[in-house]
């Protein structure tokens, strides 16, 4: 089977052939319909010896889709043909998290020589994925497999950093949804369908705001030196009671800073690098409050599934065969895209 795979680390990915593997116990063997591109992948392929806490080689992907091939003979409660989307973020499956749907917190992260499929363990750009356990394994019904793919992670963070702030998001809330790419879009989305907030979205890119648009934002602006104050008048001259920020860099941090409300939250979920001085009194507002959430758990991702199967979530998407995956690397590097790269064997 053919398999994008990191050889070590430094490295470009190599689209190469490798052994079809064999579900023992309770593994189940994939044909992969379609698997997602994300910036973490970016992130990875970046990354130098020593800079990540598992090794190479691997083979990537962590946003995958696709049909039951062959099950290990433990495996009963599910079967060849079920079409199914993967729980990415893998932990040991045996503390307390893990135990509990979890795993993106996983207890012994630490332990462990990898942060889930695709990431240090052998992921699904590939003809073929290996998944070691039926729990990771959330059925589909009759969604568009390239929709689904997504979902698994640029769907699932967005749902999970907006469950841990949804107090926040009552009658009367705004939203800064900072970063209108791949989970950007989803997260606006997302909002519309679970709560009442006025949601803002922010980019440098007018396509992007377009697509907010096409989402249900309320207000979209492109970000520039006055897009603090834009969004604190849209806010009532308050500030907006939550900040998701996608993007994560200096400059994204500090807009966050400036347009945050008193007692507001600033959600960080992009991994761009930034630095935000914490001090008190610094450039936060009086009761802020920071988070950093990863991914998102088991539950919630049966949970993001349900509101695509619904209607309510629609992945923009731009689709490339696997052997076409160094071109959408090169234009997610870019910011090329409108929404998420999906990869589909061909």
């Amino acid at each position: 089977m053919r398999a994008l795979r990191l050889p070590s680390w430094g490295r470009p990915p190599v689209l190469t052939d490798i052994d079809q593997p064999t579900p023992r116990g309770y593994e189940v063997l994939l044909r992969v319909e379609a698997a997602g591109l994300c910036h973490s992948d970016l992130h990875v392929l970046d990354a130098g010896p020593g800079d990540m806490p598992f090794p190479a080689p691997f083979t990537l992907g962590h946003e995958v889709a696709g049909r039951v091939a062959a099950v290990g003979p433990a495996v009963t409660e599910i079967a060849a043909g079920d079409r199914v989307v993967v729980y990415g973020p893998w932990g040991c499956g045996e503390c307390r998290r893990c135990s509990a749907g979890r795993e993106n917190y996983c207890d012994r992260r630490a332990e462990l020589s990898w942060a889930g499929m695709g990431l240090g363990r052998d992921g699904g750009m590939a003809d073929y994925v290996l998944v070691p356990s039926t729990r990771y394994l959330e059925p589909i019904g009759e969604l568009d497999p390239v929709q689904a793919a997504p979902l698994s992670d640029a769907g699932l963070t967005p749902y999970h950093a907006i469950q841990q702030c949804r107090a926040a998001l009552g009658d009367g809330s705004t939203v800064a949804v900072i970063g209108v790419g791949g989970l950007g879009h989803l997260a606006i989305q997302i909002l519309r369908a679970l709560t009442p907030s006025r949601v803002f979205a922010v980019d440098v890119r007018e396509e992007a705001l377009a697509v907010a648009d096409r989402c249900g934002a309320h207000l979209s602006t492109r970000a520039s030196a006055d897009t603090g104050r834009i969004l604190r008048t849209a806010s009532g001259g308050y500030g907006v009671d939550v900040v998701l920020d996608f993007a994560g860099t200096s400059s994204t941090l500090d807009l966050a800073a400036r347009c945050l409300r008193a007692n507001g939250e600033l959600v960080v979920i992009g991994s761009g690098g930034g630095q935000l001085t914490v001090r008190k009194p610094g450039p936060l507002p009086q009761g802020g409050r920071i988070s950093l959430p990863f991914w998102g758990t088991r539950p919630e991702l049966a949970e993001v599934i349900s509101l695509a199967r619904s209607g309510a979530l629609r992945v923009e998407v731009e689709r490339f065969p696997l052997s076409a995956a160094h071109e959408a690397m090169t234009r997610l590097r870019a910011g090329d895209l409108k929404g998420r790269a999906v990869l589909t064997p061909d």
